[in-house]
């Protein structure tokens, strides 16, 4: 218990309970709390010693949790929560409003730093692990270009997007990369690609009794922002259908660097993600740094973090010795 990392989650959405499982498979952290905006008492959580609590209490436990990983989302949740929780807890979050990120990072570095806390953002895939790949990939090769394909998999803002069509009483959005594209990218000729070129978007949709569908497909494709500058495919199903064969979050993508070397040599590096469950891999990736901003805490390193300040080795439960043994 002592020699544990003691972590508390602030949020029990998808991301949230991923990481409660998540946490089971690292003998070295204990889960002792969940932090919730709802009412406690109507969360249905079946797990001994943890204790599920109102996010006002959170300060109380400012000396019991060694590592506070939140779970909120990007728009509302997390610009507040973020700096918040750095005045008291090391934390991890996923924060992935890309254009966002620099003035996100000032504020809870800003409380990190007067706390002497740790806080790794903008944890996950993207940004994350793609943000790195991209970071290594032009700086093996300079001379290049970087192409990053999302896919095939579950827009969750898109889909929400759909849902707000009128007509619609459900539906799901995929994010579908383009084969052709994928192709000349890999060829070498680093081709100059339109975000519409490189994907497009398969919609599942549940119409409303009585509704238009030729309207609401209309409506879907034409909307601007999400669905107007891709090819779209609409496609009508039952709402048995929807919840049968799109109920699970998958996702998934590439990084590739496709660049020249010394003597004109074409060379391409590729970074590759097939994800069944978009929100347990997230919160896999949130644990593993978890570990990293105990460690770095322990060695004085106050204040706000992003993948590319945190070398691997932190990641992982082995030893430094056990790391260049097993797996340099």
């Amino acid at each position: 218990m002592s020699n544990k990392i003691i972590v508390g989650i602030v949020g029990y959405g998808n991301l949230g309970r991923g990481t409660i499982e998540a946490i089971k498979l690292c003998p070295d952290m204990e889960l002792v709390a969940i932090f919730t905006r709802r009412a406690p008492e109507t969360l249905s959580i079946n797990e001994p010693n943890v204790e599920v609590l109102p996010i006002s209490s959170a300060e109380e436990y400012k000396d019991k949790i060694d590592v506070m990983i939140l779970c909120g989302g990007s728009a509302t949740d997390l610009p507040e929560q973020g700096p918040y929780f750095a005045r008291m807890f090391n934390t991890i979050d996923s924060y992935d409003t890309h254009a966002k990120i620099p003035g996100y990072f000032d504020a809870v570095d800003q409380m990190a730093k007067e706390s002497g806390k740790t806080s790794i953002i903008s944890v996950g895939w993207d940004p994350g692990l793609f943000s790195l790949n991209r970071l290594m990939a032009e700086a093996i090769l300079p001379n290049g270009e970087t192409y990053t394909f999302w896919g095939k998999g579950l827009s969750q803002g898109h889909s929400d997007a759909i849902r707000r069509v009128e007509g619609v009483a459900g539906g799901v959005q995929y994010t579908v990369p383009i084969d052709e594209a994928i192709l000349k990218v890999k060829s070498g000729v680093n081709p100059e690609l339109s975000t519409g070129e490189k994907h497009r978007r398969v919609c599942y949709v549940v119409a409303q009794e009585g509704y238009d569908k030729a309207k609401i497909e209309h409506d879907i494709k034409t909307m601007p922002n999400y669905f107007a500058d891709y090819e779209t495919e609409v496609n009508f199903i039952t709402a048995e259908e929807l919840k049968e064969n799109h109920s699970k979050l998958p996702h998934g993508g590439f990084v590739i660097r496709s660049g020249k070397t010394g003597n004109d040599n074409n060379q391409i590096i590729e970074y590759f993600l097939n994800l069944e469950s978009n929100p347990e891999f997230t919160a896999s990736v949130l644990v593993a740094y978890a570990r990293a901003a105990y460690r770095l805490n322990k060695e004085g390193q106050a204040g706000a973090k992003t993948v590319f300040d945190v070398a691997p080795g932190y990641l992982s439960p082995k030893s430094a010795e056990d790391l260049r043994r097993d797996l340099l």
